[in-house]
């Protein structure tokens, strides 16, 4: 099954999870997962949130963000995957000077 982000509506979140600004995204969803192309603008962020159903891969296309996971702090860069197991916490920002545009899947698994 063929997913076209481009014609998909751009939805603009406002504080997303807690964080700062506005995350956008273009998503598919259906009871299994969402798939996600999303862009974060300098100074924006996902704020910090615990996987308790699910489990996230992020994978970064272009920017540079700041990823806080569990206890930990580490750059992600073009190329970049980031594995948010169920039951973890994590967070996103884009401290950069340019868009961070990447891939998300959320798998879930409880319904």
């Amino acid at each position: 099954m063929k997913i076209s982000f481009d014609t998909i509506a751009e939805s603009a979140i406002e504080n997303f999870k807690g964080g700062e600004g506005t995350f956008h995204v273009h998503m598919f969803q259906d009871m299994n997962n969402k798939i996600m192309k999303g862009r974060l603008v300098p100074g924006s962020s996902i704020g910090t949130h615990t996987h308790e159903t699910n489990s996230e891969i992020i994978y970064v296309l272009s920017g540079v963000g700041t990823m806080e996971y569990e206890d930990t702090k580490e750059k992600l860069y073009p190329g970049d995957c980031h594995y948010c197991p169920q039951g973890a916490t994590h967070s996103l920002s884009n401290e950069g000077t340019e868009d961070l545009i990447f891939f998300a899947v959320v798998p879930e698994h409880e319904h």
